[in-house]
């Protein structure tokens, strides 16, 4: 293409026709000026290109071929740039006409369908808390036989037991000690343990070994008597002394106070009773325990029948004292079972349940054909003596042996973990339930919802933090709190209050009126105290020589005291376990008692979620103490601070 036409493309360009002069730009067409060029083109057509050589040479476009593409003229040696320039252009033209011509419509398009419905997203309900307190429980706990705690059985005299099942001998000593009726407890239990089928009290059953129990009562229900009578019926049959009865308890004062029991049911039987609690040497406590150390037997060496004691004392024995032996056992009690699982005491339950077990080898025989028949004799339990080594043909009457070890386990607030419960080593355990038939009743126990004595009267007041003492100080002479328990929450908090209630009571004797009454006896009873001088204070207590007791939580489980007419918890229990083994001391024995809380403002909260968690805030009930009612207290009380503060400067 020559210069000419190259500028003829990029700037504006002239179309020569005969007349007319097409516009600079191709794109710049209008329709007026096409119908012109279309109008010239027609004239061209009828004139005789021969005779006018001078006119430029036009390519004739008939109408029906304009929306055609025209064949391109041959290019002739003759043909002029212009002409060149001229095709060109009316080509261009042509395809803008026929891409504009061939614009193709979209169709309409389908209207949207609908989005697929999906399902809002939802929260599930969160699972009932007594679906969750029954997830992972033991089935046994599950179907737990309930046990109305309103239930007695009065006591008969002559041959006819009347369904206690216990022998003549037995019931005309509990008349002896007062004891008329079973309680519900006990009604339950002592079938169970004492069947009247004989062979079912055997002291071995190697082949139907006795199934393990579990009881769940209020404190005060008589669990101590539903075991003492069944261990005393039992062994009573026995012939040598082996240590057949073992009784785990979390203190020492607990241990004392059973023993009292086993010696005043078993009086004239005939039974040995021991203790272990470290409270004498340990050498003395092998001496009573054990009859020959010098000799190794595999069957051990007793003294005594039945053995009560601490967890940590008991380990001292199984480890260090020669003979002492727990292959005998038929019963395993477990007192108080929920602190003594809660605390692992050396692991003393995973090695008391592997002391029970036969021993893991015997002696060899010896080679001497005149003496190889069985080994020297020893005490080795029935049960264990398929362990010994000589051959056994196993044969289709082969059976298994088992230990006729029973367990027992006792407590107010029964533990529901899984685990603690698997260490067990239950064998098809039985529980029963001390409690209110109702629909859950079983679940409400799960949940820990416990239930209280029907004799008992609970009281909440709230108070600020300075006034609990004279709170206490009122409740004590407004509502003749007597012979009562006051539970703190230390040692230390014992002693304080006991001196700040001796100086309160001496300034109150000495602005009173005379003839107005005696001071109120009060002491402090806690751990920091030796064992004998706790031994006296409670002594006294119970002779009611002493009027108040002021204790920490060492008191608070198992101690029976008859005459316990109120609890006071002047520190608010740190969960409601320990508040019903606190609530406990009292109302026992279907004997009316009242408990009183006192509950700082900034407790009170936490105190109310925890009664309502035991579904327990409902029997609880509100006391109000207005300032009227504390100010003629105020100047003794006065009085009494400013001595402490005397004392502790010291």
């Amino acid at each position: 293409m020559s210069a000419a036409t190259a500028t003829a493309a990029n700037t504006k360009l002239c179309i020569r026709t005969k007349n007319a002069v097409a516009p600079q730009n191709v794109a710049d067409f209008n329709e007026d000026e096409a119908q012109g060029i279309e109008d010239e083109k027609a004239d061209v057509s009828h004139a005789n290109i021969s005779e006018s050589p001078a006119v430029d040479n036009v390519v004739m476009v008939d109408e029906k071929d304009t929306k055609m593409r025209p064949k391109k003229r041959l290019k002739t040696v003759n043909d002029e740039p212009e002409d060149a320039e001229m095709v060109v252009l009316e080509d261009a033209s042509e395809q803008l006409e026929a891409s504009s011509s061939r614009v193709e419509i979209p169709e309409p398009l389908s209207p949207p369908r609908p989005l697929p419905s999906f399902p809002l997203p939802a929260l599930p309900d969160a699972p009932s808390k007594s679906v969750l307190a029954l997830q992972g429980l033991d089935q046994a706990l599950v179907d737990a036989e309930l046990v109305d705690p309103t239930t007695t059985l009065p006591i008969p005299d002559g041959e006819d037991d009347g369904g206690t099942m216990l022998s003549e001998r037995t019931r005309k000593r509990l008349k002896d000690l007062g004891i008329t009726e079973l309680f519900a407890v006990q009604t339950r239990l002592l079938p169970f343990l004492l069947p009247r089928d004989s062979t079912q009290r055997a002291l071995y059953q190697p082949f139907d070994p006795p199934r393990d129990v579990c009881i769940s009562a209020p404190t005060g229900s008589g669990k101590t008597l539903a075991y003492v009578l069944p261990i005393i019926e039992t062994l009573s049959s026995r012939i040598v002394t082996r240590l057949r009865a073992l009784v785990v308890l979390p203190t020492r004062d607990l241990v004392t106070q059973v023993r009292e029991t086993f010696e005043a049911i078993g009086k004239g039987r005939g039974l040995q009773i021991g203790t272990a609690t470290g409270q004498q040497s340990f050498s003395h406590e092998q001496s009573q325990l054990i009859a020959d150390k010098s000799s190794q037997l595999k069957g051990g060496s007793s003294k005594v029948d039945i053995l009560i004691c601490t967890p940590g004392r008991l380990m001292d024995h199984i480890h260090g004292t020669p003979n002492f032996s727990l292959q005998h056992l038929r019963f395993l009690v477990i007192d108080e079972a929920d602190r003594l699982l809660a605390q692992s005491y050396q692991d003393w339950l995973v090695q008391v349940l592997a002391a029970t077990r036969p021993p893991s080898k015997l002696p060899e025989p010896i080679s001497e054909p005149k003496t190889s028949c069985l080994p020297v004799a020893d005490a080795v339990a029935p049960a264990f003596l398929h362990t010994l080594p000589y051959p056994v043909v196993p044969t289709f009457l082969t059976e298994s042996r088992a230990s006729s070890c029973q367990k027992l386990l006792f407590s107010a607030t029964l533990t529901r973990n899984p685990g603690k419960i698997a260490a067990l080593e239950l064998r098809n355990p039985k529980y029963f339930v001390v409690q209110e038939s109702r629909k859950e009743g079983v679940v409400d126990v799960a949940m820990e919802k416990f239930s209280m004595p029907s004799t008992l009267t609970e009281h909440m007041t709230v108070c600020e933090s300075s006034q609990k003492p004279l709170i206490f100080f009122h409740l004590v002479h407004a509502h003749n709190v007597t012979n009562a328990l006051v539970f703190t929450k230390s040692a230390e908090s014992t002693v304080r209050l006991v001196r700040l209630f001796e100086f309160f009571e001496k300034a109150r004797a000495k602005h009173a009126v005379a003839g107005a009454g005696q001071e109120t006896v009060v002491r402090a009873y806690s751990s920091d105290l030796p064992a004998s001088e706790r031994k006296a204070i409670l002594e006294k207590f119970k002779a009611q020589e002493i009027q108040i007791l002021v204790c920490s939580d060492l008191i608070s489980r198992g101690i029976d005291i008859s005459h316990v007419s109120h609890v006071v918890s002047y520190d608010v229990p740190v969960d409601m376990r320990k508040y019903v083994h606190r609530v406990g001391r009292t109302a026992r024995a279907g004997r009316a008692g009242d408990a009183w809380t006192l509950v700082e403002e900034q407790e009170a909260r936490y105190f109310k979620a925890m009664l309502r968690e035991a579904d327990h805030l409902d029997k609880v009930k509100r006391l109000r103490v207005g300032e009227r009612e504390l100010e003629p207290l105020v100047p003794n009380y006065e009085t009494a601070l400013d001595q402490l503060k005397q004392a502790y400067a010291r």
